[in-house]
């Protein structure tokens, strides 16, 4: 009975074409994402305001956001591949309040607290 085998040479370039494989699978898959921080300036006025911001952006994809209501400068770090910058803007305008960038809905703002509507030079003492 003949016993038919796979030649050395073949044998060893499949198990080395096995092996990059799982090196390169185990590369793409174990990378951590990569986030990037952004500041832009974002309209509010008080601790309640900054609250809302924060909140806005309490999202899959965004790591951290800071809102500085004395400076009005929002800084948020977030995954580029799953997010765009424009998107943060969107979702603080939505929360009624407007960035550099995007302006919010009339009806977004004045669904604001009275204290809230930095349109209107309003001042909270909270």
């Amino acid at each position: 009975m003949k016993m038919y085998c796979t030649p050395p040479k073949r044998m060893k370039k499949m198990k080395n074409i096995i092996l990059i494989t799982i090196a390169a699978m185990t590369l793409s898959f174990g990378k951590p994402p990569k986030y990037v921080t952004v500041s832009f300036s974002v309209e509010g006025t008080c601790s309640m305001c900054k609250e809302r911001i924060e909140d806005a952006l309490d999202k899959r994809g965004i790591r951290k956001a800071l809102y500085n209501a004395d400076e009005k400068i929002l800084t948020v770090t977030y995954n580029p591949k799953k997010l765009e910058e424009i998107q943060l803007h969107n979702l603080v305008a939505i929360a009624g309040h407007d960035t550099e960038l995007v302006k919010a809905s009339d009806a977004a703002y004045m669904a604001l607290p009275d204290c809230c509507h930095y349109r209107e030079g309003a001042k909270c003492d909270h």
